[in-house]
């Protein structure tokens, strides 16, 4: 048991009262581990707000849902109604609501941002891939949880998109008839499903999305923060033991982190009052319509920020088939003659290699849309270990690697686009192109993240006072 620190009688109340705390709970301790003596790289730049403002927008979701909440009905049969009701007669109602649909589109906005600074400054790779994964997992329930949330208005882009989604995991061999009526509760989209969803968007992903948050700061100071220049600021320190690089994240990154918020709730606070439903995008005009399950909308798309994986669903047809079945024969081939392994390894390839190509022919083509819609997302926690670059950060990597990576943003915006849009063939062939350029920019990138002439990184920081 730790002893007791005692004060003088004299202090003031405040130093008593924060004593009294500090021998009961570690509040001074935390505060400095985590914020004034938590030293983060000197060299910090605009890229390194979004992770913050992504704290601030669950914060936002979470204290707006907690108001809907209150007036939400989970019935099928009122709760088209109750968010009508929140609309029209709850005082304010209107503004909670907004805040709620706009920030689960700026929750998407920020962490896609943050995905991207992580991607381009290499922040996945030793000793931080704890940090990548947890950040990974973080992603995959957010999409649980705005997915579940879609359906909870009850209109008819709600209605139809979940019986969309919800079948496609009927298309699962042997399994997909039952995950499907489990993830129901029923044999159609109904009260039931409204229910065990609200139940989950409420109560059971916020839990698991607040624990994975939690771990991912943990990881975060433990190993410390990665930098635009990709080198360790721990390398170098004081006689004191401080990083010679580093700068206490309070109070220089928390007036940067204010700043960010405050240009931040200007652009939220001008969408929610000018642009609630930004053209369609955030909230769809379908799902101003009560939800019918006799009418079918002409075109049934999910929000804007699940396009990019549904674009890749909808590319996978009976022709694509035969182009993934091209592509794991040629793997299979590099495979056995460029890699240096033994010939058990290369007969297992080969093996798996056919096991694979006769599996993808048996097996109907929506399935493996459903596997390539997942595997968009299930890749990105084994970017750290696909990585092979000899440095860590854009700046010192070949000038035709900033190219790919710029393409890459581009394919997925197109491929995003492309989700919204109608299907028709220019569109599926344009999907196709993306879906293999996205899987091809991970599954090649142990070849060419070594290609090329790397610049040295710097020994220490380079950093410019501002």
């Amino acid at each position: 048991m730790a002893e007791f620190k005692e004060l003088s009688p004299d202090a003031p109340a405040a130093a008593k009262l924060m004593n009294w705390v500090d021998n009961r709970f570690p509040a001074s301790k935390l505060y400095k581990e985590h914020m004034s003596e938590y030293y983060a790289p000197k060299n910090f730049n605009f890229w390194y707000v979004f992770g913050s403002l992504a704290l601030l927008v669950l914060v936002i979701q979470i204290v707006t849902g907690i108001f809907l909440t209150m007036h939400y009905k989970p019935d099928a049969a009122l709760a088209f109604g109750s968010v009508e009701y929140i609309m029209r007669d709850v005082p304010w109602g209107w503004l909670v609501r907004y805040m709620h649909s706009t920030g689960a589109s700026a929750f998407f906005v920020v962490v896609y941002l943050h995905m991207f600074r992580g991607l381009i400054y290499g922040s996945y790779r030793k000793p931080r891939e704890l940090i990548w994964i947890f950040g990974c997992a973080i992603f995959l329930c957010l999409m649980a949880e705005a997915f579940m949330g879609y359906l909870l208005p009850w209109g008819q882009m709600s209605y139809w998109g979940a019986q969309v989604i919800v079948n496609l995991f009927a298309a699962i061999p042997f399994i997909g008839p039952d995950l499907a009526l489990l993830i129901r509760g029923d044999y159609v989209v109904g009260d039931a499903t409204l229910n065990r969803f609200f139940a989950f968007h409420v109560i059971a992903v916020p839990l698991v999305l607040l624990g994975l948050v939690v771990a991912h700061l943990i990881a975060l100071h433990e190993v410390g923060s990665n930098n635009p220049d990709g080198v360790e600021i721990k390398k170098y320190k004081d006689a004191s033991g401080k990083p010679l690089d580093g700068i206490a994240f309070h109070p220089y990154y928390t007036v940067h982190d204010i700043f960010a918020v405050s240009v931040f709730l200007m652009v939220f606070s001008a969408i929610i009052f000018f642009a609630p439903e930004a053209g369609g995008y955030f909230l769809e005009y379908n799902n101003f319509i009560p939800a019918d399950s006799l009418k079918t909308p002409s075109h049934i798309a999910p929000v804007w920020y699940f396009t990019p994986y549904y674009s890749m669903l909808r590319a996978i047809t009976s022709q694509m088939m035969y182009a993934l079945v091209a592509c794991v024969l040629v793997g299979a081939v590099l495979g056995v003659l460029k890699a240096k392994i033994g010939g058990l390894f290369k007969a297992v390839i080969v093996g798996g290699a056919v096991v694979l190509v006769i599996a993808m022919l048996m097996f109907d083509p929506k399935f493996w849309g459903v596997v390539v819609m997942g595997g968009a997302v299930i890749i990105l926690f084994f970017l750290p270990w696909l990585d092979h670059s000899p440095v860590r950060s854009i700046r010192y990597r070949p000038d035709w690697h900033k190219y790919m990576y710029g393409i890459f943003v581009i394919n997925f915006v197109v491929l995003g686009y492309l989700g919204i849009k109608p299907p028709s063939l220019i569109n599926e062939r344009v999907s196709q192109i993306g879906t293999l350029f996205y899987f091809g920019f991970f599954l090649l990138m142990p070849w060419w993240s070594r290609l090329g002439t790397f610049k040295t990184p710097p020994d220490r920081v380079t950093f410019a006072a501002h």
